[in-house]
């Protein structure tokens, strides 16, 4: 029961600061929001965010596993990074955007999520930023 309020408060954390650096990144066009979205998958991986956003696709699906919570975060990690991946396409930064897209890809091939389905938590931002 402890373990499950704790993924859910994280979980909420994480959903929070998306919403915030997704706002950042496509209503102001500031790349930090898209640094910000890094953070945050980054935090919820338990990870140094340079390291976290270095790591090969299928590296950072291995990080996942040893985090031990891969199975509870796999859809908005996968999500989040799918959506960074947008947005660094939209600013012209199609590098970072194929890496992203690739690890987002990896996840949620590797933990079975829909790419294209968006948390509940976070469709009312998906359909204004996105939509």
């Amino acid at each position: 029961m402890l373990q499950r309020d704790y993924i859910l408060e994280l979980i909420a954390r994480f959903t929070q600061a998306l919403i915030q650096a997704f706002q950042l990144a496509v209503l102001k066009g500031d790349v930090r929001g898209c640094e910000q979205v890094e953070a945050a998958v980054s935090s919820l991986l338990e990870l140094d965010a340079d390291t976290a956003m270095s790591l090969s696709p299928d590296s950072l699906v291995t990080m996942m596993l040893l985090s031990g919570m891969a199975d509870s975060t796999a859809e908005y990690v996968s999500y989040a990074l799918d959506r960074v991946a947008d947005v660094y396409e939209d600013m012209g930064s199609v590098d970072v955007a194929e890496v992203r897209r690739a690890q987002a890809e990896a996840v949620a091939d590797a933990f079975q999520c829909d790419l294209g389905h968006v948390p509940a938590e976070l469709d009312d931002m998906d359909r204004e930023l996105f939509g």
